[in-house]
């Protein structure tokens, strides 16, 4: 969403903008007598961003950049808010003065009439049409936007960390590019806290409706069991509430990061900065991506009647989706966690001490070569035993990868070659840095009998149900053995059943009302058939009894006095 304070609009003049252009523009966006949105991508190009097509040219003889959109590619496409909403736009362009090329900057750029909302000469743009989803994102005008030779003032182009003079000359300014990272990792902490609650909706809904849900296990006449209790429904639903919880707290400790890095910031320490892009793009990539398969998955725990708009699992889904994509493709950005970790390989062999989410991989000689000390299935209860484990898989991948690249007629021939086993390695890092933070917030002092002990087998079965999923990285990389994997699934089930009793209030504790779970299977008091039923007879296809067309189509049939056609 790119709509004034709600989406990157704000955000982009905070980060990219002098204290004269945020003392002019922000309160106009605060207030909203202007609405902005943030148009960076083209039907041409998402995530290559320095391959976007849109121009501004600086004009010297009237102090002014000219936007234009050369080709058909280079129309801006999907910013949210532009197909009807937005007044102004932080647009993204190619500037080119004295005939050079200089990459890609923003400009702030009015598209329609304060007036009567209409566009200026010189702007086409409209809706880009329905998407995904009977609701969810189409109620969003995505839009599309070209430029044909447009002219703004030259005090629009956002000068923080660049300037064009009067004279068409272009200079950097003091402010190091830097300072956009935090504007970056505020995004991406909301984007990682919005996975946790999304996916915490769609778990809420599936545990408190598999523990209305009977079905088969009658004996003589009793009761049948309820779906909860069944082993299959236990070992897909809990890995999914303890992720739920998993994505909650990591999500909290992003928000520590972002207040960190804007500290370090302002005493001018970059230091950190590279290792907190990484981190956050690996977390946004991975926490979506999981959570969006939590829904389906869970819609699926719902039976036949999560396929009901009225179980808020449809609807949930779809709108949810999008986050996969949006502020950067899942794929592309472990591509870049992977980038980074393969030049914190070649730094820790060169002597240079890791900090942070990576400090791990300083202990690189014990990491390599340590064998798990798990005897029992409870030794895996232990989290310095899984943490041990995910640590020496993390670091092994990565290590595999940067030595098979060094193999390469050339680095980049190398890294493009081996890119799906370089996400697999991004994949385990971020897994490794969830799975830390849960134990680090356990270590806190938890208020509330039993929490804690309820969370310890959250985190349990979060990290258990990963090395499960993931054994054959354990495996090939010598982490664990055979027998230790099996004892690892062996607890896995004997957690399930300890977290059985307490399923439906880990769920309640997320203190969703019902009005916000938008669900017939999630209500709190547990009435789900007669809310189902209610819920169908408000389907407009009720409001008559005989149908339309019956007339017309039904009744020529049932009666038989349908024409026969010649052959």
């Amino acid at each position: 969403m790119s709509i004034s304070i709600g989406g990157m609009f704000v955000p982009a003049i905070k980060g990219q903008g002098t204290e004269e252009q945020q003392k002019k523009w922000l309160p106009m966006a605060y207030k909203f007598q202007i609405i902005g949105c943030y148009a960076q991508t083209e039907l041409g190009h998402g995530s290559n961003v320095q391959g976007l097509e849109t121009t501004a040219t600086f004009d010297p003889s009237t102090d002014e950049f000219v936007m234009h959109s050369p080709t058909l590619t280079s129309s801006k496409w999907w910013p949210g808010g532009l197909g009807k909403a937005s007044t102004h736009a932080v647009v993204y362009a190619r500037l080119i003065t004295e005939g050079k090329d200089y990459g890609i900057h923003g400009f702030i750029v009015q598209l329609r009439s304060l007036d009567d909302h209409s566009p200026l000469p010189g702007v086409t743009l409209g809706d880009i049409g329905g998407k995904f989803g009977s609701g969810a994102y189409n109620s969003m005008d995505n839009g599309v936007l070209r430029f044909d030779h447009v002219r703004i003032p030259r005090d629009q182009m956002l000068m923080r960390l660049s300037q064009v003079t009067r004279e068409g000359k272009y200079v950097h300014s003091d402010v190091p590019k830097q300072l956009l990272y935090g504007t970056m990792v505020y995004v991406r902490q909301t984007i990682v806290a919005d996975a946790s609650k999304a996916l915490s909706r769609a778990v809420c809904i599936a545990v408190r409706y598999s523990a209305i849900r009977k079905q088969f296990g009658s004996q003589d006449g009793g009761p049948e069991t309820q779906v909860l209790n069944y082993k299959t429904q236990q070992s897909r639903l809990f890995p999914l509430l303890a992720s739920a919880y998993a994505y909650r707290f990591v999500g909290q400790w992003l928000k520590w990061l972002y207040t960190d890095v804007n500290q370090k910031l302002e005493a001018k320490d970059y230091s950190t900065l590279p290792e907190a892009h990484a981190c956050t793009a690996g977390l946004k990539s991975v926490t979506t991506s999981a959570t969006a398969d939590a829904i389906e998955e869970c819609r699926k725990l719902c039976g036949g009647h999560g396929y009901l708009n009225s179980s808020g699992l449809p609807e949930l889904f779809a709108v949810y989706v999008p986050a996969c994509t949006y502020e950067g493709d899942n794929v592309v950005l472990l591509l870049q966690v992977a980038r980074f970790l393969m030049k914190t390989v070649s730094q820790v062999a060169a002597g240079k001490q890791p900090v942070g989410t990576i400090a791990y991989m300083g202990n690189i000689q014990h990491l390599m070569q340590c064998k798990s000390a798990v005897n029992t299935a409870e030794d895996w209860l232990n989290p310095a035993a899984i943490k041990e484990v995910f640590e020496a898989r993390a670091l092994r991948m990565a290590v595999n990868c940067a030595q098979n690249i060094s193999k390469a007629p050339s680095q980049e021939e190398g890294f493009s070659e081996l890119s799906p086993d370089l996400l697999e390695a991004a994949v385990a890092h971020v897994q490794l840095i969830i799975v830390t933070k849960f134990i680090e917030k356990l270590q806190e002092d938890i208020p509330g009998p039993g929490v804690k002990e309820q969370l310890q087998k959250l985190c349990s079965i979060y990290a258990l149900h990963l090395l499960h999923k993931h054994l054959g990285d354990f495996l090939s990389t010598g982490c664990v053995t055979a027998r230790q994997g099996a004892l690892a699934n062996e607890l896995l089930g004997k957690l399930y059943a300890q977290v059985r009793p307490n399923a439906v209030a880990l769920v309640d504790a997320f203190d969703y009302t019902d009005h916000y779970l938008g669900s017939v299977l999630g209500r709190y008091d547990g009435d789900v058939y007669p809310a189902l039923y209610e819920e169908a007879w408000k389907d407009p296809l009720n409001e008559t009894v005989v149908p339309d067309g019956y007339q017309e189509h039904l009744r020529p049939l049932l009666k038989q006095q349908l024409k026969l056609s010649r052959l």
